[in-house]
């Protein structure tokens, strides 16, 4: 199992780069990642959609029509369009959800952009965004964009990734570090 998402991993990453590295050379960036974004918003809310895009049952021609449809619908780039009918070509659109997650990587890594993954226990105000976005400049010397999510069971405190670096101040992990002192101790 573990193989097979590696793999899937690994296929993600390369049509990811390719798809960034032709978005900045044809200085794109900016509206292929909002294709991008938008395309992964509508797998992410259509459970059809991901059904219909990983179906045996369908037929290339049919899944290629339909794809156009959304892409028409979608109002993207050119570029876009072509790289996803590719996809679809290849017979790697199951892997589409996949490709785009990773792209959003790419695209920051093109602008020389870091993007660190924050965990919190509730949505962060712009001035607290802002003053994270600057510490963690400062840490790292680049440029670096937020990808936010709110998980309540952190209970307070946040969840830094940067890379494979991750800080926990999470009110959760300090009890449990507590929790783990005082058994020692007896």
């Amino acid at each position: 199992m573990s193989s097979k998402s590696s793999g899937v991993s690994e296929l993600a990453d390369r049509y990811a780069g390719a798809l960034a590295g032709l978005a900045a050379e044809g200085g794109i960036l900016d509206a292929v990642e909002a294709d991008a974004r938008a395309l992964a918003a509508a797998f992410e809310e259509s459970a059809d959609l991901r059904r219909f895009a990983a179906s045996p049952l369908v037929s290339q021609d049919e899944r290629k029509k339909a794809l156009d449809a959304l892409l028409t619908r979608l109002a993207v780039d050119d570029l876009t369009r072509r790289f996803v009918l590719l996809v679809a070509d290849h017979r790697r659109l199951y892997a589409l959800p996949a490709i785009l997650a990773a792209a959003g990587r790419k695209f920051s890594e093109a602008r020389g952009e870091v993007t660190a993954a924050v965990t919190a226990a509730r949505d962060l105000n712009p001035s607290q965004t802002k003053s994270l976005a600057d510490a963690l400049k400062r840490a790292t010397g680049r440029e670096v964009r937020l990808d936010v999510a709110v998980d309540p069971k952190v209970l307070g405190g946040l969840i830094v990734k940067v890379g494979s670096r991750m800080v926990d101040s999470t009110l959760r992990s300090q009890l449990q570090r507590l929790q783990i002192s005082i058994k020692g101790v007896g």
